[in-house]
């Protein structure tokens, strides 16, 4: 007889085990999508231009932007003037001496070419933001 009365309580926590794991679980079949990476990457704006050149970060990363010279700089996407390959680099904006500010999140894969606005054309202030690529992949073109 207790030996009846064991075999229930074990069975019976058994189930409730396995409904609490199951429950956890969703008890759903369909696979967990991966989580976003929220990387953030920073270039440095000085006199002599931005740095690095090249900067990666993952989907839905950010890049901030830290304008050590002593003027005023403007950030923004290629291509010169429509600004409208990667509109997240153009939250950057104007950023006066010291100031600093991120790009919106960058929710797509690619290369993402940049330039300082002001400083139309000069090559030591472009730049390009990978998105979850390899270093192998070709940025977009300049202006």
């Amino acid at each position: 007889m207790k030996e009846r009365y064991w075999l229930r309580v074990g069975s019976g926590l058994m189930a409730i085990g396995l409904a609490a794991t199951l429950g956890a679980c969703g008890g759903d079949s369909s696979p967990m999508s991966p989580s976003p990476s929220n990387s953030t990457a920073t270039v440095t704006i000085t006199a002599a231009g931005v740095s690095p050149k090249q900067i990666s970060v993952g989907i839905n990363g950010t890049v901030m932007f830290i304008n050590n010279d002593s003027v005023t700089r403007q950030i923004n996407s290629n291509p010169f003037p429509a600004h409208d390959d990667c509109p997240p680099i153009n939250e950057v904006g104007t950023l006066a001496p010291g100031q600093q500010r991120a790009t919106g999140p960058l929710t797509f894969q690619g290369a993402c070419g940049f330039h300082e606005h002001l400083t139309e054309g000069a090559e030591a202030f472009m730049g390009v933001i990978l998105v979850n690529t390899t270093d192998s992949d070709t940025p977009p073109s300049g202006y």
